[in-house]
């Protein structure tokens, strides 16, 4: 079953994944992410980081496209890194 999980994301790495440049996500694998999932990511910036957003509010929605889960290539163990693509480009039945 396909979930969306809405997650804070710094400004710096928000724009980022806006403008194409990073196609990947690294989190606590805290939530059970899955390929298939969709991220909801909510720009926060730094000095507002877990307080509120910026105003207005802005998101951008992604497919998980491939999960590389922690414990292997130096990644820590409750961590994961994930690929990301447009929502019509990661279509899963």
């Amino acid at each position: 079953m396909t979930q969306t999980h809405v997650l804070k994301t710094l400004d710096l790495y928000f724009d980022a994944i806006e403008r194409g440049e990073k196609t990947f996500e690294v989190r606590l694998n805290d939530r059970a992410f899955q390929t298939g999932d969709v991220l909801e990511l909510r720009r926060y910036e730094k000095g507002n980081y877990g307080l509120g957003p910026t105003l207005p509010r802005r998101t951008i929605r992604k497919r998980i496209t491939y999960l590389l889960q922690g414990g292997q290539f130096g990644i820590d163990p409750r961590y994961c890194v994930m690929g990301l693509c447009d929502l019509e480009a990661g279509h899963v039945e």
